[in-house]
């Protein structure tokens, strides 16, 4: 059968797609398969802690949550119980508006589904076109020429109108929030907080880093050091070498020490002598077969001694490095570092054209910095044509699968004729296989689209991923929204409309609505097969039992084993996105959508508080929310979509009546609002998010206590702290619940509402006052701290604490240098220690052939009775690791020795 005669409509075959069975299969099947995986994990949290509360153990103190209880259901009020101030301490800011983002996306359409339901619903149910099922509860079954019609503009203009204004309050709130987290003392320390990354710096400045740092010194406070960065191939094999017999040495003394317990077990219980277990051979020399036998400990330990000597002579001057055509400034004063990023460096073409600020040295991708400015420009081209080659074969392939599995089109081939007059199976087959089929394929695109952005030569991950926010987003848009979940109707409005171009219009109106349907099917199978695959944690489940009984040999690997998982932020706001599209788009076309986009969120924003809290450790993703405005933005253009949607639908219904052409008139007029809206975000509210704005900076150098009180949203108290004031109205801890409350509704319902409740019933605030001790002693502590830093930044924030000194610097200029330069001239090995003296001996055999380079670790890990290896969760490794030969003499005195 060709593919034509597949695809083909056929009026003898009764069309499913929107029919009441499709629904109802789609939402049966859905729900009950939800509701299994749910139940399911309710069962497995309280016996799997490693997956489902790693956060209660595997992370710093001061971030962990609470252990729930073993209650079946107890996690749900245990969640909802976290105050908002616990999230930004345990997760950071990026955690708190991401969640922000999906409540106020529930709220939205919480309370649409209400206003539809009792306003535009019982309206198309009442209309007079006669259509059947799903159909008769959209759009499409009023007359168009019918004066109801107005009800549905003002359902519009009523969302337009408030959603905007949720928009705008809920960036006033990310204004202050994010300037908070700029100025905190635990951020701004950070020598990072201070430091910029420029590319693309001209040779003249990067073989003369004094007159690099006098270009940047016209900046306030001046630069206090410049980075060149540098790079050797060389030590980078070397490093490498080192690092993987460094891991073979571990694995193979972890071995040996369960060999030797098993030993001595023997003996002990059969009263024989122990005999140490043979130890490993190597035949050394250029032919493996014929070389000289050694001790493959004091082989290995040997060539890890050698690596690491080549090491230290190499880090000790760097200058003998390559210079690669990019550096980092750190400057005296945080606000510099925001100013050079606004600022405009040099007049000629792309020369240091890209500066970013808040530069971890994990983050950089060190071989994009050496791609020039030409080629980077030249591959963004080539990235972008292939971007777009992709989207049109995609659109292809997913149109093509989906339209193969479309019921009407399968019961036309031999192999699926028994699908005819089969109720269940058809209603299965139109409701699930598609939208299952567009997430199959749409799960390979961020895994190609990260590999274009890397070869693009984008010089940070982080920028990688925010990049693929927009790029995944509109490439949803295109191919799942419309191309894919719409397809019938836009190929439907295309083939109809092709003889008569001037009937585009009136077919859209006619068969746009026929795809809610298709939305509705996608929606559920994300709302709620979705949503339970992502607290059920499947995969990691799995891997995380399988990877430690397989792979995982030694203490080292058993510990990265418990580590939290990380969570994947690029894909996931732009799909949350696209369901608001789909149900803001659809919200008066086919209110029944704005039902089921209304739990998506509420099951998600329920899912993501548990997993926040006590799956995921986003330490990799600390942004302060940039990711935020990517969100609001993509809320406009679901707003700016649904509104050409509704004029696109006016003007179909136009008719010679001025009631039909003022239709018109007001449907352009919300579009004209939302313009005059979003050119004012972009004008009063974008321009403070990105950067540090120099009175905030001003206001807290004069004010430092500025930088620890949690903001209030709505200025009340301008930029005075009133704390110890006799003649303050209200305590410490008073303004502190008052500032949340304004955080937490301001957005939502008017000021001067919330304001007037707190005048009215005061005792909602706590105790009228504190005593001016209590408040002294608790304003350093008032605010949430973000405990977030890895060490190397603590490391850095207490450098940048002292005076200048040449010992200081050098620790920062090997802080932000490439990863080869920030090697350890020393290996630290973590192994358990057996239950023998002669192990021991081993151990300091292995550090005297190691020449004074290695330093093996037996705290935290042990042998268990049943011979198997464990690692103790909370053990610091780092706390016991040395970083060079002056602190190893001291370690190796301290280890522990068995008698």
């Amino acid at each position: 059968m060709s593919l034509s005669l597949l695809l083909s409509s056929d009026g003898s075959n009764k069309d499913t797609s929107n029919s009441v069975r499709t629904f109802l299969a789609s939402l049966i099947v859905n729900a009950g398969v939800a509701l299994i995986i749910i139940l399911l994990f309710c069962i497995l949290r309280p016996r799997f802690k490693r997956v489902y509360a790693p956060r209660t153990y595997a992370i710093e103190r001061e971030r962990r949550s609470d252990p729930i209880g073993n209650g079946l259901f107890a996690w749900i009020p245990a969640v909802l119980r976290v105050p908002d101030e616990d999230i930004i301490r345990r997760s950071g800011l990026d955690t708190y508006m991401f969640l922000r983002s999906i409540r106020c996306m529930f709220i939205i359409f919480a309370v649409t589904s209400i206003l539809s339901a009792a306003s535009i619903l019982p309206i198309n149910i009442l209309g007079t076109n006669g259509l059947k099922d799903l159909s008769s509860l959209s759009i499409g079954n009023v007359d168009p020429t019918s004066s109801r019609l107005w009800v549905h503009v003002g359902f519009l203009a009523l969302l337009v109108s408030w959603t905007v204004w949720c928009i705008i309050g809920e960036l006033r709130i990310y204004t202050h929030l994010r300037m908070w987290w700029l100025t905190h003392p635990d951020y701004a320390a950070r020598a990072a907080a201070s430091t910029v990354l420029i590319t693309d710096v001209p040779k003249s400045l990067v073989n003369n880093e004094a007159r690099l740092a006098e270009t940047f010194d016209m900046l306030p406070g001046g630069v206090r050091q410049v980075f060149v960065n540098r790079t050797s191939k060389e030590l980078a094999d070397v490093v490498n070498k080192r690092d993987k017999l460094a891991k073979r040495l571990e694995i193979l003394l972890t071995r040996y020490a369960i060999e030797c317990s098993k030993k001595f077990a023997v003996s002990t219980l059969s009263g024989d002598m122990y005999v140490q277990p043979k130890r490993p051979v190597i035949r050394r020399g250029w032919m493996p077969l014929f070389g000289k036998k050694v001790e493959t400990f004091e082989y290995l330990a040997a060539e890890i001694a050698m690596c690491n000597h080549f090491i230290a002579q190499s880090i000790k001057d760097v200058n003998g490095f390559k210079r690669e055509s990019s550096a980092m400034v750190m400057f005296n004063k945080q606000i510099a570092a925001h100013m050079a990023t606004q600022a405009v460096i040099d007049y000629r073409p792309f020369s240091m054209s890209s500066v970013a600020v808040d530069v971890n040295p994990e983050d950089v991708i060190w071989s994009n910095l050496k791609i020039g400015p030409w080629s980077r420009r030249i591959r963004g081209y080539v990235s972008f044509i292939i971007t777009v080659g992709i989207t049109v074969l995609w659109t292809l392939l997913a149109a093509f699968v989906t339209g193969l599995v479309q019921a009407k089109n399968l019961v036309k081939l031999k192999q699926f004729e028994w699908l005819k007059g089969n109720d269940i199976a058809l209603g299965i087959f139109s409701g699930v296989v598609p939208p299952a089929i567009i997430l199959v394929l749409m799960s390979l695109l961020p895994v190609i689209l990260r590999l274009l952005l890397r070869l693009e030569g984008t010089p940070q991950t982080s920028l990688i991923n925010m990049r693929l926010i927009n790029r995944l987003f509109f490439f949803q848009v295109w191919n799942v929204y419309l191309v894919n979940i719409s397809s019938s109707s836009i190929l439907l409005i295309l083939t109809n409309s092709i003889n008569n171009p001037g009937t585009i219009i009136k077919h859209i109106q006619e068969d746009v609505p026929k795809s809610a349907t298709g939305i509705l099917a996608y929606v559920l199978l994300l709302s709620f097969t979705n949503a339970a695959r992502e607290i059920l944690q499947g995969m990691p489940l799995a891997m995380r039992y399988l990877i430690p009984k397989l792979f995982a040999k030694t203490p080292r690997a058993l510990s990265r084993a418990e580590e939290p998982s990380e969570f994947d932020w690029a894909t996931a706001i732009p799909t949350h996105s696209l369901i608001f599209l789909m149900g803001f788009s659809y919200s008066f076309i086919a209110p029944i959508v704005s039902w089921f986009v209304a739990v998506y969120f509420g099951l998600f924003y329920l899912i993501y508080r548990y997993q926040f809290l006590y799956v995921y450790n986003d330490s990799k993703w600390t942004s302060g929310g940039l990711s935020y405005p990517k969100t609001i933005k993509q809320m406009l253009v679901a707003i700016y979509i649904s509104e050409i949607y509704m004029i696109c639908m006016m003007v179909a219904r136009l008719g010679s009546s001025a009631d039909s052409i003022m239709r018109v008139v007001v449907s352009v007029g919300i579009l004209l609002f939302t313009i005059v809206a979003h050119l004012y975000i972009n004008d009063v509210y974008i321009p403070a998010i990105n950067h540090l704005p120099i009175k905030k900076a001003a206001d807290v150098e004069r004010n430092p206590l500025l930088a620890r009180e949690f903001p209030d949203v709505l200025g009340d108290d301008d930029i005075e702290l009133p704390s110890t004031s006799s003649t303050s109205t209200l305590s410490l801890e008073q303004r502190k619940k008052r500032n949340w409350v304004y955080a937490m509704y301001s957005s939502l319902v008017p000021a001067s509402l919330i304001k007037l409740t707190l005048r009215a019933f005061p005792g909602l605030l706590g105790p009228d006052r504190l005593t001016v001790a209590d408040e002294e002693s608790a304003i350093q502590a008032w605010a949430p701290s973000f405990s977030r830093m890895h060490t190397a930044d603590k490391r850095l924030s207490m450098i940048e604490k002292r005076p200048m000194t040449e010992s200081s610097a050098n620790d920062l200029a090997r802080m932000f240098s490439s990863p080869e330069l920030r090697a350890k001239s020393v290996c630290n090995l973590w192994v358990p220690l057996a239950n023998s003296r002669l192990f021991s001996r081993l151990l300091w055999e292995v550090e005297y052939y190691g020449q004074g380079t290695i330093l093996v670790i037996t705290e935290g890990t042990k042998i268990t009775p049943n011979f198997k290896v464990k690692a103790d969760v909370e053990f610091a490794l780092e706390n016991f690791e040395v970083v060079d030969k002056s602190e190893l003499l001291q370690a190796q005195n301290r280890r522990p020795v068995y008698v």
